[in-house]
């Protein structure tokens, strides 16, 4: 086995865990312009932070956040309280939501090393990964605002933003991955239109985390009191569009509720519904079909009729340092042609990324039937896109401010034989994940 790019990788993430940042000593002023010059940027910033305070004071007596006894923080369309499995979405930033200034760019740089590791079923492979995403927010009023996103990779794979380091070192392809306008109104409401970050609490069971839908939706967001509130979201999303015959579009919506009884608990639970209408597949490739079953014309074998239920339940007693969340997906597919038409999800989180020296461990389980999700909008964390049974174990830890460090091990294997394909059903498979995410 090729083990060389590993120990490599595994060197460098032990040598960003061990160091520690230095703190630079402050040089000498001893000029008098110097010395105004440094005033008059102090007294800028003190102006600055005045004015962030007085917005934080706004924004408390508007109730968009409730007090910490019985707090229920309102999720932006970009940030579901449910991401079980994706470790490229761990640290990512706020996207999609309301601009706190005229104009806000946020975004991240990701380094990765994979390596893939079978007993029988395919040689070894080792590579190297990166993305970057860069995103920008505008503020045309108090209603509207426009946002964009740009980021690496294929922009025929909407599952994925990341580029494999080879080809000779060809520059990379750049897309623009969102496009789109937004309206908040003042009653909760919350439009968007074109390009957008995904609107629904998920996982990526069902949706993988680079999916940015493309169509119109529309959220409400109500507080029934300080300690219950339920977010509604609905969309209507074109996926292929043709001059002459039907078009292919989805329709869906989801009933949020979510519950913060007291200090040291936290629930939320999610209904989804999504119904696919698969007619136009000229936009479709291989990347889009994935596993699932083909028809003898080559479209999709069966009709995707997802629902799709969420549910998780914290617990905060141990610290602020150490939440323990668990959580769990399971959806069904109405139109599957297959036997086995459902899938579910579980996982296991200690701890959080958000401060310097922070830790999470994670384990979860997943099992997924050959056509109980689309594969062109499910995760791509394994060879394998459907029909498969898989245990993750990872580990996030923050060395510095906006630096997450992530090691994730999916250990997986085919779930049923007839539907294999070019794997071998009684082999299990190994993909080792090393991940360094600078976010901005």
């Amino acid at each position: 086995m090729r083990r060389t790019g590993l120990n490599i990788w595994v060197a460098l993430f032990a040598a960003l865990i061990c160091a520690q940042p230095v703190s630079a000593a402050p040089e000498a002023v001893d000029r008098p312009d110097e010395l105004r010059s440094m005033l008059t940027e102090l007294r800028a910033e003190q102006a600055n932070l005045a004015e962030k305070i007085d917005r934080l004071e706004a924004l408390l007596n508007s109730n968009s956040i409730k007090s910490p006894a019985g707090s229920v923080v309102r999720l932006q369309p970009d940030e579901p309280a449910i991401t079980v499995s994706d470790q490229s979405e761990r640290g990512r930033p706020k996207a999609d939501a309301t601009p706190r200034n005229k104009l806000d760019f946020s975004g991240d740089l990701q380094l990765r090393y994979e390596g893939n590791f079978s007993d029988d079923d395919l040689p070894d492979r080792n590579r190297g990964v990166t993305r970057a995403r860069l995103r920008a927010n505008y503020k045309v009023n108090s209603l509207f605002s426009v946002g964009t996103e740009i980021s690496t990779g294929d922009s025929d794979d909407p599952n994925s933003v990341h580029v494999t380091l080879s080809d000779f070192a060809d520059d990379f392809e750049i897309s623009l991955s969102r496009l789109f306008a937004r309206i908040d109104l003042e009653n909760g409401v919350t439009l968007l239109g074109g390009k957008f970050a995904n609107p629904f609490l998920r996982t990526d069971l069902v949706w993988d985390g680079d999916v940015n839908p493309q169509g119109a939706a529309a959220i409400f967001d109500l507080a029934l009191t300080e300690s219950i509130r339920v977010t509604t979201a609905g969309i209507y999303s074109i996926l292929d569009e043709v001059t002459l015959g039907p078009d292919s579009d989805m329709i869906g919506g989801q009933i949020n509720v979510g519950l913060r009884p007291n200090r040291n608990w936290q629930f939320s639970g999610a209904v989804s519904y999504y119904d696919y209408n698969l007619k136009a597949l000229a936009g479709a490739d291989a990347g889009d079909y994935r596993s699932n079953l083909r028809d003898n014309w080559g479209g999709y074998l069966s009709e995707y009729e997802l629902l799709d239920l969420l549910g998780s339940a914290s617990y905060f007693g141990l610290g602020e340092r150490w939440p323990i969340t668990i959580s769990g997906d399971y959806v069904k597919n109405y139109g599957s042609a297959a036997g086995n038409d459902h899938g579910y999800s579980t996982m296991l989180t200690i701890g959080r990324t958000t401060s310097v020296h922070d830790w999470r461990l994670a384990y979860g389980y997943s099992q997924v039937g050959i056509d109980a999700v689309l594969g062109a909008f499910s995760n791509d964390n394994l060879a394998i896109a459907t029909n498969y049974q898989s245990h993750l174990l990872g580990v996030d830890f923050t060395p510095f401010d906006h630096v997450v460090l992530n090691a994730t091990l999916y250990h997986y294997k085919p779930l049923e034989a007839v539907y294999a394909g070019n794997h071998d059903p009684d082999d299990w498979l190994d993909r080792l994940r090393l991940n360094m995410t600078v976010s901005f």
